[in-house]
């Protein structure tokens, strides 16, 4: 094989990949911001989470719900819970929430979207093209 055909061979290969959506950039989590009121918990930055994350809010909401076992409800930018939640206790959600359904378990990147095809939910890799199977919520 010649050096010209293994230049036209490899950009050929290259041109088949998947435009990568993250120029290299470190991906850091915003912080949540709640505080507790009564016996209600507010996340007011949920916006900026999911915007972050790219993520859909009742995707979010629902497995925030899910995993602390109580109520949820948003309320215009803002998740409300019932009862009392900390702050470290949305910052470990979070972080279980990026390593199941942002982050690719194969190249790592935060490059992914959720695509539901019949009854299952797949994590799509943009950066590689990557798909794997989701746990629903």
């Amino acid at each position: 094989m010649s050096e010209g055909e293994y230049e036209r061979l490899l950009n050929r290969a290259l041109s088949k990949l998947p435009p990568r959506a993250d120029k290299g950039g470190r991906f850091e989590l915003p912080e949540p911001l709640s505080s507790i009121s009564g016996n209600r918990t507010v996340l007011y930055n949920l916006n900026e989470i999911c915007n972050r994350l790219n993520r859909d809010r009742d995707h979010l909401l629902k497995f925030l719900s899910r995993e602390m076992a109580t109520a949820g409800s948003l309320d215009g930018a803002r998740a409300v819970f019932q009862g009392n939640f900390e702050n470290r206790v949305f910052k470990r959600l979070l972080d279980m929430y990026v390593k199941d359904y942002v982050l690719c378990p194969i190249c790592h990147q935060q490059d992914t979207k959720i695509v539901k095809k019949g009854h299952y939910h797949f994590l799509v890799c943009e950066a590689c093209g990557a798909t794997s199977s989701l746990r629903g919520i």
